[in-house]
């Protein structure tokens, strides 16, 4: 994964955070509902290519700072006249590429939670779609904004969206731009859990630490498999598990598992 073109100390609207080996990435742009201008995008994607680079980070959880998650791009910014003119001078040659963000946070080789306290909504909830795993404020509110501006949505509501939802109710969201709400994000599958909005952090960062307990090695497999398996034929899935469990087998942390096992022990997993 390419590295960071921001150090996280130069950060100005995206808080980096690395404790117990899980990286927080934290909106903070409140007074604009953590909408995204072209720098927080910048600060965004290097962010998910710290945690990626970094050797310490085994779980991410990426959250806004309240009272939203992400109510998506800065209008102002990013979408008046003048933002179009300075937008071409983003574009090189001529030559549009995939967002860099949305690439990196596809591209994060940990499991990724998104904390969503509340509207994710546009690229915010692009952003929700990245992360492997969804938990919900009581006041998180959901909606595929694009078509209301004219637009459509970015690669997470094409390539995400149906999968964790299903096609028919992924085309109704994207169709109508509707807005969802926690419970109804819930009932069709877009989060797993509905909490009480204090509960919502300390809930991720919960579940962060379980799987942050586990071998880092056979973690990043895991995603990596997980992202291999999309579309792919059963047959070579099947081989390249069989490959990577036989990789894993011949490291430290593998034979740290089943010592610890036969031990009774907590297991200390070093990722060698």
């Amino acid at each position: 994964m390419n590295q960071p073109a921001i150090a996280a100390e130069d950060f100005i609207h995206t808080g980096y955070v690395v404790a117990d080996h899980v990286a927080t990435i934290t909106l903070n742009r409140p007074e604009v509902r953590n909408a995204l201008n072209y720098r927080a995008y910048d600060e965004l994607e290097a962010a998910f290519r710290l945690a990626s680079a970094s050797t310490q980070v085994r779980c991410v959880i990426v959250t806004g700072a309240d009272p939203a998650f992400c109510s998506g791009d800065d209008v102002r910014a990013i979408m008046t006249e003048e933002a179009n003119r300075a937008r071409a001078s983003r574009v090189d040659a001529g030559t549009l590429r995939p967002t860099p963000a949305a690439m990196a946070a596809l591209a994060c080789d940990c499991p990724v939670i998104a904390a969503v306290n509340g509207a994710a909504v546009g690229w915010g909830m692009e952003l929700a779609l990245f992360a492997d795993i969804r938990i919900a404020s009581e006041r998180a509110k959901f909606a595929e904004l694009f078509i209301k501006r004219g637009l459509v949505c970015d690669v997470g509501g094409f390539y995400r969206l149906p999968e964790i939802v299903g096609p028919a109710m992924a085309a109704q969201l994207l169709f109508t731009g509707d807005v969802i709400d926690a419970t109804q994000a819930q009932k069709i599958g877009l989060v797993t859990d509905v909490v009480p909005h204090q509960e919502l952090l300390p809930r991720a960062e919960e579940l962060a630490a379980r799987i942050a307990a586990n071998p880092p090695l056979a973690l990043r497999a895991m995603k990596q498999g997980l992202r291999r398996a999309r579309g792919a034929d059963a047959k070579e899935t099947g081989r390249w598990a069989i490959e990577t469990i036989y990789r894993l087998m011949q490291t430290e942390d593998h034979r740290e598992g089943v010592a610890s096992f036969l031990e009774r022990r907590p297991p200390v997993f070093r990722g060698i």
